[in-house]
């Protein structure tokens, strides 16, 4: 078996569910997408994005020796369901379980590990959502899935709810012959349910619409769109995505849900010191919106009186007229 059967092999070994090689090539027509994406404005105030433009369009900006970037992703759905209700708010479903910047992120360093008593020679570097390389891109050209109209990755199986994770290695692999084509077909899911119509068009997101954006990554005092219940993160439109209706129970029990992480109590948000917010939130995603912001996105929900102006939607197992999507 050569090394890369065997990376792949370890890989799976160490739990991730999928994985594929792609080349550490630097991006050409996904530059150019970026760069549009960004004169729009839809960035909102990461504006660090901008400031770390060609390390995310080119691996070498990392690590000058770089040959190959293996990509992962790990499945982290749970069957639990985020409900409208009473004087509740609502996680997104990544949030629920431990931060999966440790959970992927210990286990490629143990695949690092490996590889390198392999290959002596072997340095690499280890990616997890934080280092600004665009995850989805590559994991799209190692085979790992394709890019859906709501911006998400969706894998033919295991559908979109899954993190990504890459180790950008110095070693020459075989990489996948061709990514995987895009099934999406004319269905507009997505787009037609998103609650604040932050879907601008198939593949383009306007953060400064987007719920998630705004109760995670915003560092404004007031919230500038109608959050619609959620205080962290939104998944509608993962929620409604035909792709994800057949979404399989996650192996990896770090990321089932935490006691009333899913739909936590809005005013116990409210009333909450940081000190208490700092015990609940060890190892979890939502420090990412700091302790200020979580207040403030509860406070949000309880004075729009979330429940009386949540928009429904529909359920991933309800059959609904979308047009068709490509299963071929």
């Amino acid at each position: 078996m050569n090394l890369t059967a065997r990376i792949k092999q370890r890989a799976i070994e160490l739990g991730f569910d999928r994985v594929g090689m792609v080349a550490a090539d630097k991006l050409g027509g996904e530059n150019t997408h970026l760069r549009a994406w960004l004169d729009r404005g839809f960035a909102g105030t990461m504006e660090w994005i901008e400031r770390s433009f060609e390390k995310r369009i080119d691996p070498s900006a990392h690590m000058p020796d770089v040959c190959s970037i293996v990509c992962v992703a790990m499945n982290y759905y749970t069957s639990p369901r985020v409900e409208d209700l009473e004087g509740h708010g609502k996680i997104s479903r990544y949030a629920w379980g431990d931060d999966y910047h440790q959970v992927l992120g210990e286990r490629l360093r143990r695949l690092l590990d490996w590889i390198c008593s392999q290959e002596p020679r072997c340095r690499g570097k280890i990616a997890v959502d934080s280092s600004p390389i665009m995850d989805k891109v590559w994991a799209a050209r190692a085979g790992l899935g394709w890019m859906g109209k709501h911006s998400n990755l969706i894998h033919p199986t295991l559908g979109s709810w899954i993190f990504l994770g890459e180790l950008l290695l110095s070693l020459e692999l075989e990489y996948e012959e061709a990514p995987v084509a895009d099934r999406c077909g004319n269905c507009t899911l997505c787009i037609d349910s998103c609650p604040t119509s932050a879907i601008v068009e198939p593949y383009v997101v306007d953060s400064r619409k987007c719920i998630s954006y705004q109760t995670i990554e915003f560092r404004g005092d007031e919230l500038q769109v109608d959050t619609h219940g959620w205080i962290f993160g939104c998944d509608v439109c993962q929620d409604v995505c035909p792709w994800n209706r057949s979404a399989q129970e996650s192996k990896e029990e770090r990321f089932q849900p935490r006691p009333g992480l899913a739909n936590p109590s809005v005013d116990q948000f409210c009333q909450m010191r940081e000190e208490e917010f700092r015990q609940m939130s060890k190892r979890s995603a939502i420090r990412r919106a700091k302790y200020q912001g979580m207040i403030r996105n509860a406070r949000h929900a309880r004075a729009r009186k979330m429940n009386a102006s949540s928009v429904a939607y529909e359920s991933p197992g309800h059959r609904s007229t979308c047009g068709s999507i490509n299963r071929g």
